[in-house]
């Protein structure tokens, strides 16, 4: 099989980035971006962000997973402790996230330490799911090998009647990590691939040193 993809082609040429136009701290231009984002539609998820990390087997892996939620102090994503990326995280906290927005043609690229978060603040999120994704984050054991999909089918049905009427709690291995920045890159496209890239990294001193990257 062969397919040459040398011939895709798109000028970018939809924002800019500046350094005299972009706020000191990254989160506040996050969240700019983010709005926009939302504002300017195209894009059906626009918190969905690729998630990697170091694997036990020494492998980096990416898979997508959904922002919960983002404040000065980082991003929150939720999972199953005992999954691969769980067990990855365990192994090496050292992460990187990555969102692509071609809608605004802009990407935002995200390393950082993940850490768990409260067990409150795991339970708050958990609360507020649907019950139907309550019940699926206990019958799946994640990552794991099954047999075949009925096995999943199967353990649903029988824990939906076990706990019809009663409330459906947060297992112990499921919850938050809160992911601290130590460095966020925005990405800008431009025309003729002269794309904008500025780059913040956080000093000891807790401010972000800003920089331009060659594209």
């Amino acid at each position: 099989m062969q397919n040459d993809l040398g011939h895709y082609r798109r000028n970018y040429q939809k924002s800019e980035l500046i350094e005299t136009n972009v706020p000191d701290n990254p989160m506040q231009l996050f969240q700019t971006w983010f709005y926009e984002v939302e504002q300017f539609g195209g894009v059906e998820e626009a918190n969905a962000m690729t998630v990697s990390t170091i694997g036990l087997d020494g492998f980096p892996k990416n898979r997508v997973v959904l922002l919960k939620k983002y404040t000065y102090e980082g991003f929150i994503f939720y999972t199953n402790y005992n999954s691969e990326k769980g067990k990855a995280i365990a192994g090496n906290p050292n992460i990187c996230l990555s969102f692509f927005w071609p809608n605004l043609e802009r990407q935002v690229i995200i390393k950082g330490i993940a850490e768990k978060v409260s067990e409150n603040l795991s339970d708050g999120y958990f609360e507020s799911r649907p019950d139907g994704s309550k019940l699926g984050a206990i019958v799946s054991d994640q990552s794991e090998v099954i047999e075949n999909r009925s096995v999943l089918e199967q353990k649903l049905k029988e824990l939906e009647s076990e706990l019809k009427g009663k409330e459906i709690e947060r297992p112990s291995y499921w919850g938050g990590y809160l992911v601290k920045p130590e460095s966020i890159e925005f990405w800008q496209g431009r025309p003729n691939r002269l794309h904008d890239r500025l780059r913040y990294t956080l000093q000891k001193d807790y401010s972000w040193k800003i920089e331009r990257l060659a594209p």
